[in-house]
């Protein structure tokens, strides 16, 4: 049984590194704006399409940076919850799955 739970931390760990390497894409607008994220939750880069730029228009643009974020981060929780499931063959474990 120890054995197991020795194996069980080392891949979790190794999961844990893999989550941490992501980098995965939120977008918002039909792509008019991109959030890169990475495994740590960080965003990393921001692109904007000129076209959605409106001086006249600032809080559509605070919106869609907004939802651009939000799904890049829910994208990286997903990515990490699937990964660490593939190593806990689905066992809920407090603080390590959802």
């Amino acid at each position: 049984m120890a054995k197991m739970a020795q194996q069980l931390q080392a891949d979790m760990a190794i999961a844990q590194e893999e989550i941490a390497a992501m980098t995965l894409e939120g977008t918002a607008g039909g792509g008019a704006v991109t959030a890169m994220v990475n495994g740590k939750g960080e965003v990393m880069s921001i692109t904007l399409d000129k076209d959605v730029v409106d001086p006249n228009d600032v809080e559509m643009l605070q919106d869609l940076i907004t939802a651009a974020v939000n799904d890049g981060v829910h994208r990286i929780q997903e990515a990490a919850a699937e990964r660490m499931n593939r190593v806990t063959g689905g066992l809920r474990i407090p603080g390590i799955t959802g």
